[in-house]
């Protein structure tokens, strides 16, 4: 029975490590996503203006507040998650440099910074992937999170 809970305890510790180490794939995801929001907004604005009867009105050149302000406020919240994204990376980069094993930190670095697959890191440090699944559960058992 201790055995179980022991199980459950360490299991919910690495997803919360996960979830910890995750959190930098997500902020670039969610940068990405601004920036296609950004560059379909300009594309916008090159095709005339449509009222909500499907007719086309003018050339879409008359009054660019409204473009300019969205604009301005998708830019502003790419900056912010931009300034996000760098507390976060310091943070897990931080975490993952005080593993004292370096393979430890490369295997963590690869998958959580760098967003590749095990099969990927084990081609990269050249090792078979048994062993860099191993190399991580051993990494995240290391990992230290506030």
């Amino acid at each position: 029975m201790d055995n179980r809970i022991e199980e459950s305890n360490m299991r919910n510790e690495n997803d919360r490590k996960k979830q910890f180490l995750r959190g930098y794939r997500i902020k670039t995801r969610k940068i990405h996503r601004i920036e296609a929001e950004i560059d379909e907004i300009r594309s916008m604005k090159m095709y005339p203006s449509v009222n909500n009867d499907g007719m086309p009105h003018g050339s879409g050149q008359g009054d660019l507040s409204g473009y300019a302000a969205e604009l301005r406020e998708k830019e502003e919240k790419l900056y912010e998650e931009g300034v996000e994204q760098v507390k976060i990376y310091k943070k897990i980069s931080h975490r993952i440099s005080e593993l004292e094993n370096e393979d430890e930190r490369d295997v963590l670095f690869y998958r959580y910074v760098k967003g590749l697959r095990f099969w990927e890191i084990a081609q990269k440090m050249d090792y078979g992937e048994d062993w860099i699944y191993k190399l991580h559960g051993r990494a995240l058992q290391h990992l230290t999170i506030s």
